[in-house]
C-alpha cells in the first residue's frame, strides 16, 4: 500500500479515522501542523484522527534496476527527464501568470488615465459655471436662447470668445495617450500584415460586371453626393443631394433606414465600428450665436427597430462641412470645412474639443482623412492643395503641390505609407516616406474631374471615379500599377460621385449623380434583388 500524499511505499504508516486513507506519518504530521485539514479531502484533520498501523520490521529488497550501473543509469535518466518536464510546466505557468499580471497591470493604468481625465474635464466644467455664474447678475432672470445650441448643448454666454468664435477646452494629455497607444498598436500589427486570404484575387475583378441598381435618393434633387459602408454588417450608407442620408441593406435589397434632418444636401457619410453610431456633414446653416450662423454635423444613434435618431447637432464651422472621418479608436473624430478650419471631436459627447486654422492660406477643405494609424490627419484643398497635420500637436507637417482644382477626395493604403489623392487633373500618389509624388492617373480630360478615390481595405487594390470607373493593382514606387477593370458609366451622366470597396473586395459601390446605388461584383453572385 502507498501513500496518498507521496504515492511511496510508506515507513511508518499511519492511517486516517475519518477518511481511511494511508499516510507516512511525517509528512502527514507536517501537513496538519501548516493546513489542519486533510490533503486528500479538505476535511478538518488533527493529530488524534491518525492512528498508527503496526507492521513487521523488514529490510525493502533492492530494486532490480539497482542491481548494475546499466540499470542505476536508467533510473537517474527517468528521473531526469521527469524533472525537465516538471521544469517545463512551471515555466508555461510562470510565463501564463506574468501575462495575466501584465494584463491586469495595464487594465488598471488605463483606468486611471480615464478617471484622471475625467477629474479633469470635471473640475473645467465646475470652472466655467463658476464663471459663468460670478456674470450673471443675481437679480437678472436667466433666459436661454434655444438657437445657441452646440455639440447638442447650450452655449454658456462666457463660450464665445472675441469674433464669435467659440472656446475650446482642447485635447487633454489622457487622450494624447490613448491616441499614442493606439498607434503603437496599430503600427506594430502593420509590421506582421498579411493579405486575408478571403480578399478577391485579381481574376475575380476583371470579370465584375453590374449586379444590382439602387434608386435610393429623391427625385426632386438628383444624386449621391457620399458612400460609405458598415465592414461587418454588409450595409451601404449614401448621402444625397435631395438632403436624406439613406441606410441600405446591400444583402436583402431593402432600404433599412432613411434619415432626414439636413436642410441642404448630405457631402458626407461614415459609419463608426461600435454602438451603432452613424455621421453625416451637410451645407446646411444653423445660428449659434446672434450674429453668426454656422453649418451643421449630425450624430445619429442607431435603435433595435433598425431606425436612427440624432443624438448631437454640432455647428462648429461657419462654412459648408466637406468631410467627415473617424479615428481608428472610434471615439474620436474630425470634420474639415470650406471655412480653413478643422474641428477635433469626442464622439460620445459631441464635444468639439479643438478646431485648428491653417493661417498660412485662404483655401479651405474639401476633403479629409486619418492615417490608418491615427496620428496623421490628411487634408485637400479647394486650392489644389493636401496638407499633412500631425494630430497631437495640429501643426501642418508636410503639404502637397502639383494638382489642378479642388481636391476632391483622399485616401491612405493600408500599408501606412501610400497617399491616393483625386481632383479635376486626375488621380495622384503620394509616397509618404519621401515625401513625393510618385505616380499620376490622369484618364479623364481637364473638363471632367477625378471626383472619388479609394484603397481597398488590404491595401491591395485602388479604385477611382469620374467619367467611368477603374480599379488598378496596387504595386510599390517603382513598379507599373496595372490596370485590372474599367466599368462604363452606367448612369448616362457621365459623373461617378463615389466608390466604395465592399469587404474583401467582394463587390464595388458606385454613387452617381442619376441618383442611383450601382453594385459590382461576380456575375451570378448578387444577393440583393435589382431594383
Amino acid at each position: 500500500m502507498n501513500c496518498a500524499i507521496s504515492g511511496e511505499v510508506p515507513e511508518e504508516p499511519v492511517v486516517s479515522k475519518t477518511s481511511g486513507l494511508l499516510f507516512e506519518k511525517r509528512l502527514i504530521e507536517r501537513h496538519i501542523s501548516d493546513y489542519g485539514k486533510c490533503p486528500i479531502t479538505g476535511e478538518p484533520l488533527t493529530i488524534d484522527d491518525i492512528v498508527p498501523i503496526k507492521t513487521g520490521k523488514i529490510v525493502r529488497p533492492r530494486p532490480i534496476q539497482a542491481a548494475s550501473i546499466p540499470g542505476m543509469l536508467g533510473m537517474f535518466q527517468t528521473e531526469w527527464d521527469s524533472l525537465m518536464l516538471s521544469n517545463f510546466a512551471l515555466e508555461q505557468q510562470l510565463h501564463t501568470a506574468r501575462q495575466e499580471l501584465s494584463h491586469a497591470l495595464y487594465q488598471h493604468d488605463a483606468a486611471c488615465r480615464v478617471i484622471a481625465r475625467l477629474k479633469k474635464e470635471r473640475d473645467e466644467a465646475r470652472l466655467l459655471l463658476a464663471q459663468a455664474e460670478r456674470h450673471i447678475p443675481a437679480s437678472a432672470p436667466i433666459t436661454v436662447n434655444a438657437s445657441a445650441v452646440s455639440n447638442g448643448r447650450t452655449v454658456a454666454a462666457d463660450e464665445v470668445g472675441l469674433g464669435g468664435k467659440k472656446i475650446r477646452p482642447g485635447i487633454s494629455a489622457g487622450i494624447f495617450e490613448e491616441l499614442t497607444e493606439c498607434n503603437a498598436a496599430l503600427s506594430q500589427q502593420r509590421k506582421k500584415r498579411q493579405i486575408p486570404s478571403t480578399l478577391a484575387p485579381v481574376d475575380d475583378l476583371e470579370r465584375y460586371t453590374q449586379i444590382s441598381s439602387h434608386p435610393l435618393q429623391k427625385t426632386s434633387k438628383p444624386g449621391i453626393a457620399s458612400i460609405d459602408i458598415h465592414y461587418n454588417k454588409d450595409i451601404i450608407a449614401t448621402g444625397g443631394f435631395d438632403t436624406n442620408a439613406v441606410i441600405f441593406d446591400r444583402s436583402s435589397g431593402e432600404i433599412l433606414s432613411t434619415l432626414s434632418g439636413h436642410s441642404k444636401k448630405v457631402t458626407s457619410v461614415k459609419f463608426v465600428a461600435r454602438d451603432d453610431l452613424f455621421l453625416t456633414s451637410s451645407a446646411d446653416k444653423a445660428s449659434y450665436h446672434e450674429s453668426f450662423w454656422a453649418q451643421t454635423v449630425r450624430i445619429w444613434q442607431g435603435s433595435d427597430d433598425g431606425n436612427y435618431n440624432c443624438n448631437h447637432i454640432l455647428n462648429d464651422h461657419n462654412a459648408e462641412v466637406q468631410a467627415v472621418t473617424v479615428h481608428a479608436t472610434n471615439n474620436y473624430f474630425v470634420t474639415a470645412s470650406l471655412d480653413s478650419t478643422w474641428c477635433f471631436y469626442e464622439l460620445s459627447s459631441g464635444l468639439c474639443l479643438t478646431q485648428v486654422e491653417d493661417t498660412s492660406g485662404s483655401e479651405g477643405y474639401t476633403s479629409a482623412a486619418f492615417h490608418p494609424d491615427g496620428l496623421i490627419l490628411g487634408t485637400g484643398t479647394s486650392e489644389a492643395l493636401v496638407k499633412i497635420w500631425d494630430v497631437k500637436s495640429q501643426t501642418n507637417v508636410a503639404r502637397f503641390d502639383g494638382h489642378a482644382g479642388a481636391v476632391t477626395a483622399i485616401s491612405f493604403s493600408e500599408n501606412g505609407y501610400f497617399l491616393a489623392t483625386a481632383a479635376s487633373d486626375g488621380v495622384k500618389l503620394w509616397d509618404l516616406r519621401k515625401l513625393r509624388n510618385f505616380r499620376t492617373f490622369a484618364p479623364y480630360g481637364s473638363e471632367t474631374p477625378a471626383n472619388s478615390v479609394e484603397f481597398d481595405h488590404s491595401g491591395s487594390y485602388l479604385a477611382l471615379a469620374g467619367a467611368d470607373i477603374r480599379v488598378y493593382q496596387v504595386a510599390n514606387v517603382k513598379s507599373e500599377w496595372n490596370g485590372i477593370k474599367t466599368f462604363p458609366d452606367l448612369s448616362g451622366t457621365g459623373k461617378a460621385t463615389c466608390v466604395k470597396f465592399g469587404p474583401d473586395a467582394k463587390y464595388l459601390a458606385v454613387g452617381s449623380m442619376d441618383r442611383n446605388l450601382r453594385i459590382f461584383g461576380l456575375p451570378g453572385d448578387n444577393n440583393a434583388m435589382e431594383s
